[in-house]
């Protein structure tokens, strides 16, 4: 189901051509207990990976404001062990940042051997902010791509899984999320006067995003684009190509160091 929403290497993206109301023709009933039955198995496939040792996993969120990324983190990661995973969220550059290729907090955050690594926002933002804002010349920006996809392939040669998710959502959905966060007190602290005027150059994002989604949706590194505007059918989708990824690395168990196989636990 979910893996329909992959974007094939040169597939040349028009956002236009993806349906943010797309639902797969299930229930929102359905999708919930889909997704339920799903997150029964991610903690259990999660203490496989970390045991086994083989295997990293890298999960990189992207969307526009209101997206999503926060919400989906949170309900199909919120239940696995925090022991073997580690989020990081990329905003602004720090002075040190800055002092530094665009790269370089990428690699800090990076995670090791057996864990899941989370990316709200992350490497991308270098293509799309800077290139919406002109925040460098296009000369500077226009090799990142290309640059990202050499980075990726090196991640991937190493050892590291690479699953790269787009929440696609619609103007007025984004409208209507606005509004439900400045309709309620208590969640304003959520609102910026800053998200309206990055909604002012909505189509210059989205141009943006098609970009990004063309130029560096790899064999070793693809890019799924979720449908977002149902809260309920992005989760599911996003924990099927996960546990589907995790199911794929074929993993058992470690065989223990010494036979434990007539050893008594004394009284």
């Amino acid at each position: 189901m979910a893996h329909e929403h992959m974007i094939a290497p040169g597939t040349v993206v028009n956002l236009a051509d993806h349906d943010p109301e797309f639902d797969g023709g299930l229930s929102k009933k359905d999708g919930k207990r889909a997704l339920a039955k799903l997150l029964e198995k991610l903690p259990k496939l999660q203490e496989l990976m970390y045991a086994e040792d083989k295997h990293t996993l890298l999960l990189v969120f992207q969307a526009t404001d209101t997206g999503g990324k926060d919400g989906t983190i949170r309900a199909v990661m919120g239940g696995v062990n925090p022991q073997g995973c580690h989020v990081s969220s990329f905003k602004v550059p720090t002075a040190e940042e800055l002092a530094h290729d665009f790269l370089w907090r990428i690699n800090r955050a990076l995670p090791a051997r057996r864990m899941i690594g989370i990316f709200n926002r992350s490497h991308y933002e270098d293509v799309l902010v800077v290139r919406v804002h002109n925040l460098v010349p296009p000369e500077v920006w226009e090799p990142r791509y290309e640059q990202i996809n050499h980075f990726e392939r090196r991640l991937t040669d190493s050892g590291t899984t690479i699953l790269k998710f787009f929440l696609h959502i619609s103007k007025d959905e984004q409208k209507d999320r606005l509004q439900e966060r400045l309709d309620h007190p208590e969640k304003w602290w959520k609102f910026s006067l800053g998200d309206l005027k990055e909604r002012e150059r909505w189509d210059e994002y989205a141009e943006a995003y098609e970009a990004m989604l063309t130029r560096t949706s790899t064999d070793w590194a693809p890019w799924y684009v979720i449908p977002a505007n149902r809260n309920w059918y992005r989760n599911l989708a996003v924990a099927q190509v996960v546990v589907d990824t995790l199911r794929g690395f074929d993993m058992a168990f470690p065989e223990p160091e010494e036979d434990l196989s007539d050893v008594t636990i004394p009284g």
